[in-house]
Parts: structure tokens; sequence; C-alpha cells
């Protein structure tokens, strides 16, 4: 079973902050927790006092009093449950935020082996688990701990041995619960695990339901989903059986504990020891006794939830991104000259991607980037956002190693457009700022998109900037999506642009209006365009021929188009003879 205790400990630095509201919610469930144990003096007193003959208006007023303590015990009762509410989601709701900003820093590596799914439910679904034990496990573990702590100390004030013997058998009662417990840990976790993979699943294959329809895979995914059902189902039956047996013998070891109290008591009443009324209030006491373990072994499952999901936090808290955000120095203005130094890069399974990639480009040159897919042209421009490290050699903009420069510094003069446009179901302004990230007011938004030819569309818009994106764009064209893409880009003024494949999903029309707003956002900037269609390089200054992971050819464009010889001229021809 894997450790828990650093994921406690992770816990107890969340609630570390809140000790007064902690301490308020401890003031609250112990009184909740004593009031019931002044039920069972009343009707002890009721009972003698109706033996005694007392009149009817002395047994009213401690009826009375039974009422009021009942009353006043759900008040506080509400009022601990709410607080504990509170609790639960302000520490949870602060470490989702953690888990988010700490999976966004991963290394790519790690998102390619996990889905989006399965990260959902590490972030949603156990940190739920851990809210519910915070507030339903606190409340009712905790409260019951509490209650049955006042019933032992009071059982042994009235009857010393009947109380040593009810503190002999909860001791026995809550080590056989402890045990059992632990017992079932593994296979919550196992359950937490399997309801993660399932979660993947669905992800994946909804997202990729248009090509599974079209191409004949929906057999397959539905057949991956019962299998993934089934080992779910299957982990959740073992974790059940558990949480049965323990619930089982713990109501069994009760029942011969509430046997045993009523013997001792019925002894003593006839020793002429006790008073009847202290008969029932021994009986009544040990039945309280019963409830509270009772409620910690319902609780039990909710523990089991918590416990797995505390290990699963920890285990993805745990990961660390070879990318580190240690560097002090920032990037100069203007456009920014790039380097790299014998770069070589691997991935996890030690395959070369890239391997002595030796390269400069003067700062205002375009470097166009071709190459046969897998020959590294994506992979250099993760590099040159530190979305990964070299694994050889050195990365230099501006003259500088990327890795002594401050990331948010990096990204701020560094921008990166691919051909998967991201965009969010927010407003047009959010999109364009990413929610605030850049720092732009109404007119530089319009002055950016009318110079990059989205003047109309914007005068279109029902609500302006504010009015609101389906999920991903929905409502726009490639082409639309694209050139707020750029736009997003071009309200940060980096001094290097990297296009990977920016033009490639978009029909001719549609790219002569993208290759317009080009020229306005590389103007004044080093770039770098990586494109399969050779059309979208024709404004390089320079070409770069990758093959394999290595520099197969450099040069000035127009010396290289010219060059029957050259790779980049074959390349040309090759293009020119599919066209036609």
């Amino acid at each position: 079973m894997s450790d828990a205790r650093p994921s406690w400990r992770l816990l107890g630095g969340l609630l570390r902050g809140r000790r007064g509201r902690l301490a308020l919610l401890g003031v609250l469930l112990a009184a909740s927790s004593a009031l019931p144990l002044a039920g069972p003096q009343l009707l002890r007193a009721f009972i003698d006092q109706a033996v005694a003959g007392r009149p009817i208006t002395a047994l009213a007023l401690i009826a009375g009093g039974y009422v009021a303590v009942a009353l006043a015990r759900q008040a506080l009762a509400v009022t601990a449950a709410y607080g504990a509410t509170q609790l639960a989601w302000t520490v949870t709701n602060d470490l989702r935020g953690r888990l988010l900003r700490h999976t966004l820093e991963l290394d790519l590596a790690f998102h390619g082996t996990h889905p989006p799914g399965e990260l959902i439910e590490r972030a949603d679904g156990d940190v739920t688990a851990l809210s519910t034990f915070v507030s339903s496990f606190v409340m009712r573990v905790v409260g019951s701990a509490l209650t049955l702590a006042g019933v032992l100390l009071v059982v042994v004030l009235e009857d010393w041995r009947v109380g040593l013997g009810l503190a002999a058998f909860t001791a026995v009662a809550a080590g056989t619960i402890a045990r059992l417990r632990n017992s079932a840990v593994p296979h919550a976790t196992e359950r937490r695990a399997a309801a993660a993979r399932l979660f993947g699943e669905l992800e994946e294959r909804l997202a990729g339901a248009e090509d599974l329809r079209a191409n004949g895979g929906g057999a397959h995914a539905v057949r991956r989903f019962h299998q993934a059902t089934a080992e779910l189902y299957r982990s959740a039956r073992r974790a059940a059986a558990g949480t049965r047996r323990i619930y089982v013998v713990t109501l069994a070891v009760f029942v011969a504990g509430g046997v045993l109290s009523l013997a001792a008591g019925t002894a003593l009443y006839r020793a002429g020891a006790i008073t009847l009324g202290t008969v029932y209030l021994l009986f009544r006491y040990t039945n309280m006794l019963r409830d509270p373990l009772e409620q910690i072994s319902n609780e039990l499952q909710n523990v089991q939830a918590a416990v797995a999901g505390f290990v699963r936090v920890g285990e993805l808290l745990a990961e660390r991104p070879s990318v580190t955000d240690d560097g002090a120095r920032t990037l100069p203005a203007g456009a920014l000259p790039v380097e790299l130094d014998g770069v070589g890069f691997a991935y996890r399974d030690g395959v070369p991607v890239l391997d002595g990639v030796t390269l400069h480009l003067p700062a205002g040159r375009v470097l166009g980037v071709v190459g046969r897919s897998g020959a590294g042209k994506t992979t250099l421009t993760r590099l040159l956002v530190r979305l990964a490290d070299p694994t050889e050699g050195v990365v230099r903009v501006g003259g500088t190693d990327l890795r002594q420069v401050r990331l948010a510094a990096l990204r701020a003069r560094v921008g990166l457009v691919t051909q998967d446009v991201q965009l969010f179901n927010a407003s047009v302004r959010d999109n364009l700022t990413l929610f605030g990230a850049v720092d732009a007011d109404e007119s530089r938004l319009v002055e950016v998109l009318d110079g990059l030819g989205l003047g109309g569309w914007r005068r279109a818009l029902p609500d302006g900037l504010d009015t609101a994106l389906g999920p991903g764009g929905a409502g726009l064209s490639a082409g639309e999506a694209q050139l707020l893409a750029f736009a997003r880009v071009f309200l940060r003024d980096p001094g290097l642009v990297i296009l990977d494949e920016a033009a490639s999903r978009v029909d001719p029309l549609t790219e002569a209006r993208i290759e317009r707003a080009l020229d306005t956002l590389l103007a004044g900037r080093t770039a770098i365009v990586i494109a399969h269609r050779l059309a979208t390089v024709a404004r390089a200054d320079e070409i770069l021929v990758l093959e394999r992971g290595r520099i197969a050819e450099h040069g000035a464009r127009p010396a290289l188009a010219d060059d029957p010889g050259s790779r980049f001229a074959g390349l040309l021809a090759t293009s020119r003879a599919a066209v036609a």
C-alpha cells in the first residue's frame, strides 16, 4: 500500500492557516457532542421521579428540559455542519488550484501518457473525496468520538465497574474496526485508479468520436469502454465487500456489548445498588456507544476514498517537471537573435529527436524550417519556448541561455502559433488577453484586430469584444480562428515569433488573407516558420532542412532555390509537380 503520510501532511499544511476556524468548529463539535449526554440524565430523573410519585408539574418541567436540550443539540449540529462544509470547500478548492498549476507545469511527456480525463478525475474526483472527508467525516466521526469519550466518562462516574467493563469493550471494538479499515484501503485505492482510467478512456474516445464513426472504430471503442467499466465494477465490488465486513463485525460486537450492559445493570438493580432510572441510564448510554461506533463504521468508506485520494494526489504532486523556473534574467527589447549550439533532445524512450543541431539566426531574419514529418521541427519549437529543455547543448535567445531566463519573461518575448488554435468558451476580449494575462485596453485590441484584417469581423460582433465565443471557437472559420491567434501573439509584442504549420488547415483564399496578416505580424521581428507547404516559407530569408533530427541543409533561400543540387530545390520541384 502506498504511503499516505506525505498527503496527510499536505492536508495539515492547507489547514494550518485556518486555525481560528478550526478552533471555532472544535468548540461547536464539543458542545453538540456533549449535549446528548444530558438526555439520559433527564430521562433517569423523569423515571425516578415518576416512581416516587412526584407531581405532574415536576415531570412536565423535566420533559420540557429534555425537549430544549434536543432542540439545542440540533441547532448546534446544523451550525457545526455548515462550518465544516465551508471549511472543506475552502481547503479543497485551494488544493484544486494547486493541482491545476502543478499539472500545467509538468512536461509534455507526462501529459502524453496521462489523458485529460484521468487528470480531471484526479484533480476533481480525488479532491472531492477529500472534501467529503473534511466535512462529513470530521462531523460524524470526530463528533461521534467526542460523544463516545463523554459516555465512557459519565458511565465510569455512575459505576466504575460498569464503566471499566464498557471501556474495555469499546477498546476491543475500536481496535477491530481499525484493523479492518487498514485492510480495506488498498481496495479503495484500486477503485479510484480504475475510475480514473475509465474517465481517461471516455475523454479519449469522445474526442475522437468523429474519426471512430467515420472509420468503423465504434465497436472497438465500446469494447474498451466495457473493459474499463468491468474493471471499475470488480474493484468497486471488492471495496464494497470490505466495507460490508466492517459493518457486520461491528454490529455483532455491539449487540453482544448491549446484552452484557443490560445484564450488569439488572444485577446491580436487584442488589439495590442503583435505581430503576439508573438501569435505564446505563442501558441508554450503552446504546449511545453503539451509535458513534456505527457512524465511524459507516464512514469508513469515505475514509478509504479519502486515503486513496490522498495517495493519488500525493503521487501527482510528487511528479516533477524537467523544466524548472529558476532563472532570473529577462530578454532584451526588439528583435531577438536565436542560437542553437550542439542541441540534442530525446524523450523518455531515449530515441534522439534532435542531434547536434547548431544554428545562428540573426535578429530580424525569417527562417523557414522544412523537412519530413518526424524530422524534429515541432520539437525545435518546444525547445525555443521551453516546453522542454535540450538533453544536450544550449539554446540561446537574445544571447542568453534560456535556462537562465524566467519563464514568464521568456514567454512574454517569444510568441508561438500552432495549427491547433485553442480558443475558449469566453468573450473575444478574454480570448485575446488570455483572461487578463496581457494588459491591453479597448483601443489597443481594436487596433490589433483591424491591423490583422479582422476589422469587418469585429464590427459584426453583436456585443463587440464582449461577444462570447463557443467552446473551441465554435462559429468561427479556420481563418478567423488563426487570425485571432495571431492577434493574441501580436498583443504581447514579442521579439521572436514561431509559426508551426500555422496556415496548414486553410483554403488558398484564406491562406492569402493570413499571409497579409503575417506581413504585419513579422515586421521588425525575428521569425521561425515551420511549414509543409513550401509557399508558406516564400518570405523566409533563410531555409533550414531537417532530416532525422539533423541539419541536412541551411542557407539563404534564394541561393538554395536556384541551386538545382540542393535539397530545398528538390522539394520545390516535387511541390510544383504535385500541384501540376
